[in-house]
């Protein structure tokens, strides 16, 4: 484990993998640098890249500086990129992809090009009034200390299968994802509206769209949204995946386009 500081003193955690040009992994709800699906993702990714895995604001090993923004946590990943030797291509799974975005259109030169796969905005004003009951229902039961329940609430609540969720707790890293429970605020504040087309019209770094064949129909059609917006993005849906994406199917399209 490597550490170091963003600009509000907050301690950043990070593990590098592989050799090749900067990869910075920003991951999406739930998710930390030592989770076994992330380490495995790492790992994949290394084969053709060196890989910054970190750990977001509130999860893992890295703190919690309050009060949160989406502005600390871009903050964050320019930490990491400088961390790194000032330049990096990034890629943003899920929330992380909002992140990826918005890194894209306020760290200049520093972002060479950025990947971003199912980035969840809602998609609609039908969407959003649904995302809006859950997030009441998860803030309600964070206020109330009830870290397991409101991570089940969520996942299920966007869409994860749930015979997954009921076998969560099995997994050895679940009791660190309920200790990051209240960080589920942190993406519902990412996610909660639609997607900013107007201002990704600004984004002036090369820019690949990925969405899983399988994923939902609104992650797709946000997709879409984003690859009509930004200046010559690329669009792809991933044959056969979800979204829980294979890393091993997904490496070739991030080669192919970052190198």
């Amino acid at each position: 484990m490597k550490t170091t500081q963003s600009k509000d003193g907050t301690t950043l955690a990070y593990d590098i993998y592989g050799s090749g040009p900067v990869l910075v992994y920003i991951t999406g709800a739930s998710c930390f640098r030592s989770f076994k699906p992330i380490v495995q993702d790492a790992k994949v990714f290394a084969a053709e890249f060196t890989v910054y895995s970190y750990d977001r604001r509130g999860r893992g090993d890295s703190g919690n500086t309050l009060p949160y923004s989406m502005e600390r946590e871009i903050e964050d990943i320019e930490a990491i990129i400088d961390a790194a030797g000032g330049t990096a291509y990034l890629y943003g799974h899920s929330s992380g992809a909002v992140l990826a975005l918005e890194a894209a259109l306020r760290l200049g030169s520093k972002v060479q090009k950025v990947v971003m796969y199912d980035a969840p905005y809602v998609h609609d004003e039908k969407e959003k009034a649904e995302y809006k009951q859950l997030s009441q229902t998860i803030h309600k039961l964070l206020d109330n200390g009830k870290r397991a329940q409101a991570m089940s609430t969520f996942l299920k609540g966007i869409g994860m299968p749930k015979v997954f969720v009921l076998l969560l707790p099995l997994f050895p890293g679940w009791r660190t994802m309920k200790a990051l429970a209240p960080t589920l605020a942190y993406d519902i504040a990412l996610t909660e509206d639609m997607p900013p087309v107007e201002r990704a019209t600004r984004v002036t770094v090369p820019a690949q769209i990925i969405v899983g064949e399988k994923s939902p129909a609104s992650i797709q059609d946000v997709g879409r949204q984003l690859t009509k917006a930004i200046p010559e993005a690329k669009f792809v849906q991933l044959a056969g995946q979800d979204h829980m994406v294979n890393a091993k199917t997904l490496l070739p399209l991030l080669s192919g386009f970052l190198k």
